[in-house]
């Protein structure tokens, strides 16, 4: 009730705002202290989050003995947790009740000591709630919460804080923004994201864009705060770990999650030539699997190295064969293949 109370309230004070449409952090912060209860932002994320594929067979149905496969592997290795239904996990290919689904199996299949995080974002507000109550009630740690983006010339500083701020007050888990704007062509303001990171239940933000400026100053603007920020792609996980982020939720680390776990601790050490040459050995392969190729990239890839990888959904094909031979040269190059 609390929370609820705090959103009607934050809603309101939006109309209050100078010409900018903006508040101050500070102004920003009382407000949530003298409205909300306790914080929620206990909740520990820093790690390796991999976004896990969705494993499908040749008739597009789940291929759930491919994803214990899979999880089997994972769970030996030392991640914080799964982020299930990101970008890397198809999520907008699936309808609903294939979500909730998803994200039931995936629980059952994590090790009891690793989080799970469900994609719950939509574009309407309305769907945004009914989902994150539905990745609840199915077992997520937390949500991820990508931006609305359909409508983005209108998603102002007002829209996108009225947004997030009804999501977090209606959220039985805590809320983790998701910032990645070569899927929604835009990127969350930096002022939302500080304003937003005062609220109780939102504990953190994934930001996929690669703008370190930008990941620095948001790492010092929401330090008081204790929000929590994740690099969203391996290619620039030490440089966002030195700026302050906690950890990364990168599609590379269903391949090679060990190097990425290793880079992590590298990077609370003195021995910063050893990380470097990790973090360069990383790059040519997660271009591949990111930005370059994708989720077909990253199926294609985990084939490779042991794992299921399995069909994309269309509108999603498999790379051709001139595609795969570019990837593999540059796992080749790095090491990682012969």
């Amino acid at each position: 009730m609390a929370l609820r109370v705090f959103g009607q309230q934050a809603v309101k004070g939006l109309k209050h705002m100078h010409k900018q449409s903006l508040m101050s952090s500070k102004d920003v912060s009382l407000m949530y202290q003298s409205t909300a209860a306790a914080s929620t932002k206990s909740l520990d994320i820093s790690g390796i989050l991999p976004p896990i594929p969705t494993p499908f067979n040749e008739d597009g149905s789940f291929a759930f003995d491919k994803l214990k496969f899979n999880m089997d592997k994972w769970n030996k290795i030392p991640f914080k947790g799964y982020v299930v239904l990101g970008s890397n996990g198809e999520c907008g290919l699936l309808n609903w009740d294939e979500r909730v689904q998803l994200l039931e199996e995936t629980k059952k299949l994590a090790d009891p000591s690793k989080l799970v995080v469900g994609g719950s974002g939509c574009d309407s507000t309305r769907d945004t709630v009914l989902m994150t109550k539905r990745m609840a009630n199915a077992g997520a740690d937390a949500v991820l919460v990508v931006n609305p983006s359909f409508y983005k010339a209108s998603m102002t500083y007002q829209a996108l804080m009225a947004h997030y701020t009804k999501v977090a007050d209606e959220s039985p888990v805590p809320v983790i923004l998701y910032n990645v704007p070569s899927n929604t062509g835009m990127d969350i303001p930096p002022e939302v994201i500080i304003s937003l990171s005062q609220h109780p239940n939102i504990i953190g933000l994934k930001d996929s864009g690669g703008d370190i400026t930008r990941i620095t100053t948001l790492c010092f603007q929401t330090a008081s705060s204790g929000f929590q920020i994740l690099a969203g792609s391996a290619g620039f996980l030490l440089a966002a770990y030195n700026v302050g982020c906690v950890g990364g939720v990168c599609g590379l680390a269903n391949i090679i999650g060990e190097d990425l776990c290793r880079l992590m601790q590298l990077a609370k050490t003195s021995d910063l030539k050893t990380a470097m040459d990790l973090q360069l050995r990383l790059v040519g392969p997660n271009t591949c699997v990111t930005r370059k190729y994708g989720v077909p990239g990253l199926k294609a890839a985990l084939e490779w190295f042991g794992y299921y990888g399995g069909p994309t959904r269309l509108p999603l094909v498999p790379l051709t064969a001139d595609e795969t031979e570019f990837m593999r040269k540059a796992f080749q190059k790095s090491g990682y293949l012969d």
